[in-house]
């Protein structure tokens, strides 16, 4: 490896470390001495001077991090609150876990007719849904509802406060709550 690949893969070990690394590891990782290896992240401490991050030495670890000086910049984009991207596939789930819950995960599924994993494991990361208990069936599969955070998104104050579901057909609606009961049982 050439001196500027060693940096190259030096700043790529930091960078997915995330947190101070040893010069020892550092060196057996590519497979170099660490006086060699102290002289390259000298040199890469150097080249990061005066940038919007920088490479300090712990001890005899190196770690990369942020210029103080930009501490503010960083501080607003982390206090600005984010609003969470609902693709269809989420709304789809959030909306039959709003009108059915609880309800399991096999029951979004039957409705849905596709794995609901991905979807209800986002809502449950974005705490618009959590468990609410368990279903007295075999396997105790996991009911899931609605939270607090849930109606604050949406602006409801009260699940009652919910719009009501589109008025279909007296058989089709019939043929749906059968169905449904049949899932749960």
């Amino acid at each position: 490896m050439t001196i500027q690949q060693l940096k190259y893969a030096a700043e790529a070990i930091l960078f997915a470390a995330g947190e101070a690394v040893d010069i020892k590891d550092i060196a057996s990782a590519l497979e170099q001495d660490t006086k060699t290896m102290t002289s390259i992240m000298n040199e890469l401490v150097d080249d990061y001077s005066g940038r919007g991050i920088k490479i300090i030495r712990v001890d005899s670890a190196y770690q990369m991090c942020t210029q103080s000086d930009y501490f503010d910049y960083i501080k607003k984009l982390y206090q600005a609150p984010k609003r969470k991207v609902l693709s269809t596939t989420l709304l789809e789930t959030l909306a039959i876990i709003a009108y059915r819950q609880p309800v399991t995960k096999g029951q979004i599924e039957e409705i849905r007719g596709v794995s609901a994993d991905h979807a209800v494991n986002k809502l449950v990361e974005y705490n618009l849904v959590d468990e609410v208990g368990r279903l007295d069936a075999p396997g105790k599969p996991i009911l899931f509802g609605t939270t607090d955070e849930f109606l604050r998104y949406f602006g409801f104050k009260a699940l009652d406060n919910m719009p009501e579901l589109p008025k279909i057909g007296e058989q089709m609606k019939l043929e749906i709550q059968q169905e449904l009961d049949f899932i749960k049982n």
